[in-house]
């Protein structure tokens, strides 16, 4: 295996499947199996999700909610997620703990590197939800701190398309795609992967980002086994 210890960021909007809003339990179905595929290998698998697919703090604050209230609130979007992926693995029969930056006792326990890696380090699947706990912090920045805090081998960041390319592919049929980038190389040409805070924690912590389309079966298993897939930036 050429990962032991992962991070996987999912988007909120990944969970909505075919639907406009909320959650597509045929997708959780879906990404259960292809995570089951590698956690039945031994991978130890940390897991942080956004909550775009209910809220959206930014949103809010652009509409004219105050922003601190509206990031607690995308904060607890991801936590209702969480939930949802948490049901999903249980039902496949994966042992999973459901964490959180923000405190919800008695939904979720309070979020920390010690006791994520004892999970992790006992088989089990950790789930993070809750942002950082803080406004003003998106969950990419959640998701790379929570990285940095395990300790993991690569960060995954879960998208629709199959890598970081020249442009948006889904906009320009010209766009070409990356195999591999430095950070700085990233950071010159203004391909936005993750928002800057995420981003220079990964670099300062040396921890490598893969970008991969998630939606497309078998990809975790050729990740974790370590076959070309999407862009990395390390």
């Amino acid at each position: 295996m050429k990962y032991n210890r992962i991070l996987l960021k999912l988007s909120g909007e990944a969970l909505m499947g075919s639907k406009n809003y909320g959650l597509d339990p045929e997708r959780l179905k879906e990404y259960a199996f292809e995570i089951k595929g590698i956690y039945d290998q031994g991978v130890q698998i940390a897991i942080v999700i956004g909550g775009g697919n209910i809220y959206r703090g930014l949103q809010g604050s652009a509409e004219g909610l105050d922003r601190v209230q509206g990031d607690y609130m995308g904060m607890l979007a991801t936590i209702i997620n969480g939930m949802a992926l948490q049901g999903a693995f249980q039902q496949a029969n994966m042992k999973v703990k459901l964490l959180s930056g923000l405190p919800v006792d008695p939904v979720a326990e309070k979020s920390s590197g010690p006791r994520a890696i004892e999970y992790l380090e006992q088989g089990t699947i950790v789930i993070i939800t809750g942002g950082t706990g803080n406004p003003f912090f998106t969950t990419d920045t959640a998701s790379a701190l929570r990285a940095v805090e395990i300790k993991a081998d690569v960060l995954l960041k879960g998208t629709r398309v199959d890598g970081v390319y020249t442009a948006d592919p889904e906009k320009d049929p010209d766009a070409t795609k990356y195999d591999s980038l430095s950070f700085d190389e990233a950071y010159s040409k203004g391909l936005k992967i993750m928002d800057l805070t995420a981003f220079a924690l990964c670099k300062e912590n040396s921890l490598a980002i893969l970008v991969f389309d998630m939606n497309r079966k078998g990809n975790l298993q050729k990740i974790i086994q370590g076959e070309k897939v999407g862009t990395i930036v390390k």
